[in-house]
């Protein structure tokens, strides 16, 4: 999604090759809008990627940057290949543990890359905290949204289609409490069903959405989940809609259906990209102080920021601030969608991306 995402930017003004995994529906080589593709099979996929950089570099063709996406350990063997080309690492979650990359191969890395990007500052944090040498190359650049996909539930274009996923989901005449993310213990749906047992004390017509499933594209059920459901089921009927797996195609739209968006994290999130998303919808966000998602939610300015992230009443004490004060919930909503439209489309990340590559 961060790469479909700046591309289109990108490509404007710079020639754009991506090496991917092969896709038996894609052809292996193509050009779409001026973007090279390279798909290579997934087993060995760092080597095959440096075979097809030592065929290129073969026929005197070399790039000026190239980007590894998470992955540091596969750094060297593409710097090996191509080595005239600097090499830009991005780190989306906590890929420099000692559990990912022993530390003789972590201070090689830091060496030869040009510039390590994270995207949050406590991301960063992880990173020089192992490695001080990294300090001067460790940046960091905020994901984003297309702002284009994403309508603000005031404005008149969403209504026709919230109002219809709503009726949808059964959720119409409903105050939404919207949960959107993978259905394990640390994103902390547990805590935020524990929550509603609360919520609906106080409001009668509250409702809990929550999207998403046990992996992408996997809705099996496992313990985690059935415990979820009984949770929602000791709240009485039609207090809680589980959608399932929603495909990324549809997730700007499914904002449509929330009032308020809950990120009940518990684990240090790297920086969960709902938050860009909800804000992109104008939702009211409450979310956990945990890893980089208070980088960009200020508590009552375009969110609420919970410190005590392990008491569901802690949520339950917010949701109802929200679901009371339908002015401040109107004014964090129009906050989060401004702060958005000012910093965090993807053109916006693909100008601060540029800064990296020189």
């Amino acid at each position: 999604m961060f790469i479909d995402g700046v591309i289109p930017y990108l490509s404007e003004s710079h020639e754009i090759t991506v090496f991917c995994i092969k896709d038996n529906d894609l052809r292996d080589r193509e050009v779409v809008k001026g973007v090279t593709y390279i798909r290579v099979p997934k087993n060995d996929y760092q080597i095959n990627v440096a075979n097809e950089l030592k065929k290129l570099k073969a026929s005197n063709r070399t790039f000026d940057v190239i980007h590894v996406f998470n992955r540091p350990m596969y750094v060297p063997i593409i710097k090996q290949a191509m080595p005239e080309s600097r090499v830009v690492l991005s780190c989306h979650n906590e890929m420099f543990r000692q559990q990912k990359l022993p530390d003789d191969k972590g201070r090689h890395v830091v060496k030869i890359t040009h510039n390590i990007m994270s995207i949050s500052n406590y991301i960063g944090k992880t990173i020089v905290d192992r490695f001080p040498e990294a300090a001067s190359k460790v940046k960091t650049v905020y994901s984003g949204i297309n702002l284009d996909q994403y309508k603000p539930i005031w404005r008149e274009d969403a209504q026709a289609e919230r109002k219809a996923l709503r009726k949808k989901y059964g959720v119409e005449n409903k105050k939404v409490v919207l949960f959107v993310g993978r259905l394990s213990a640390n994103k902390g749906a547990d805590v935020l069903l524990q929550a509603m047992q609360r919520v609906v004390q106080k409001h009668d017509d509250a409702v809990l959405v929550i999207v998403g499933s046990k992996w992408f594209s996997d809705n099996r059920v496992d313990d985690y989940i059935s415990n979820l459901r009984r949770l929602g089921d000791s709240l009485g009927k039609d207090r809680v809609v589980f959608t399932n797996f929603v495909p990324p195609s549809k997730i700007p739209s499914i904002y449509l259906l929330g009032d308020v968006f809950v990120c009940s994290s518990q684990w240090q999130e790297p920086l969960a990209r709902v938050h860009y998303e909800a804000m992109g919808a104008g939702l009211p966000i409450i979310t956990t102080n945990r890893g980089g998602n208070a980088e960009i939610i200020s508590n009552h300015k375009n969110g609420i920021v919970i410190s005590a992230y392990t008491d569901p009443w802690a949520f339950a004490n917010s949701i109802s601030h929200i679901f009371t004060n339908p002015a401040k919930a109107n004014e964090l909503g129009r906050a989060g969608r401004k702060f958005v439209e000012g910093n965090y489309g993807f053109q916006h990340v693909a100008k601060r991306l540029q800064e990296l590559y020189v």
